[in-house]
């Protein structure tokens, strides 16, 4: 990741630190999500940028409460692009497993942030591109929704108001 895009990256997340739900996991869980964004990053040739890995709890699937990741891969085959995913974790059989996986934004599409999760559906707020706005710096705040249903993650788009 360029300079500019690393920075750009890293203060969107020093601005939205402290919004993030905290999380209350074990060490085998933390070992379990490590080694499933290690082994994706692999087979994309890239790295997780793990400060901006956002980590959440909340029951978006009935019985025991799922762990939701929103994560980052950069350096895909040696460039500086960047991609953003969004996966759910559940237990099964006692051990954390990835249930369903999304990408959610990245360098030229937009950038996210684990805001809540109420019921089934994840919301996450965004950084879109405007017209005037550099490739390492997108600047139009907006929302957007996931829901996870199945083994699968499904956009929501909420429409923005609209303007007087």
């Amino acid at each position: 990741m360029n300079r500019i895009s690393n920075f750009c990256l890293a203060t969107w997340v020093v601005f939205v630190w402290f919004a993030v739900p905290t999380v209350a996991f074990d060490e085998q869980d933390t070992k379990s999500i490590d080694a499933y964004i290690a082994h994706q990053a692999r087979q994309e040739r890239g790295s997780e940028y793990k400060q901006t890995r956002e980590v959440a709890s909340g029951d978006v699937h009935p019985g025991a409460p799922e762990i939701v990741v929103l994560y980052t891969i950069e350096g895909q085959n040696g460039t500086n692009r960047n991609l953003q995913y969004l996966a759910v974790f559940a237990r099964r059989n006692g051990k954390l497993v990835a249930a369903a996986r999304a990408e959610v934004g990245g360098k030229g599409q937009r950038y996210v942030h684990l805001k809540t999760i109420e019921g089934n559906t994840i919301h996450l707020e965004t950084l879109d591109y405007g017209p005037k706005d550099a490739a390492c710096c997108p600047n139009e705040k907006g929302q957007t929704s996931y829901v996870f249903a199945g083994n699968s993650l499904r956009e929501q788009k909420i429409r923005p108001e609209p303007r007087n």
